[in-house]
């Protein structure tokens, strides 16, 4: 992949509609992501980000592609003042955030014997963006959370700030 690209892959013991589900479904994301989502995961349609009662919409934050247990592809979230304040940014670092380009995320499900097999792919990156760092560290830590409480009911702690 160019630089413009992050590309993660994991396999998890799941079917793929119960990862289309984990990706999807407002119960499932906020377990391990902390995020919960309004969408009707329909191509075009709207993303609104709720992360503990604080709520980002944004008119370019949409669903580009969704085939139920195959394909989810929408818009990264926008960056806000209110955001960056509860996720404690600097105002530096925010305005950085913030100029760069809207990326995207789309994650690819195959199936693969009696797993799953899961590629995120972050892409429209700023080569020598904040974002590309920070999602180099968070995808990872993100999709394994995700994997565990597939696999075992229980998502990872969250690492300490």
């Amino acid at each position: 992949m160019d630089s413009h690209t992050f590309v993660y892959t994991t396999y998890i013991r799941t079917t793929p509609d119960e990862l289309w589900t984990a990706l999807t479904d407002p119960a499932f994301t906020r377990r391990y992501w902390g995020v919960a989502f309004e969408s009707e995961w329909t191509p075009g349609a709207p993303m609104v980000w709720d992360e503990t009662g604080r709520r980002t919409a944004d008119p370019e934050q949409v669903v580009l592609e969704a085939e139920p247990g195959r394909l989810l592809s929408y818009t990264w979230h926008t960056f806000t003042p209110a955001w960056a304040e509860a996720v404690r940014l600097g105002q530096d670092v925010y305005e950085r955030l913030a100029r760069e380009p809207r990326s995207k995320v789309t994650f690819r499900i195959e199936p693969s014997g009696d797993t799953v097999k899961l590629t995120v792919t972050h892409g429209d990156l700023d080569p020598d963006g904040l974002m590309k760092g920070m999602i180099g560290e968070g995808w990872p830590a993100l999709i394994s959370s995700l994997k565990s409480l597939l696999e075992t009911g229980e998502e990872l702690p969250e690492p300490p700030r």
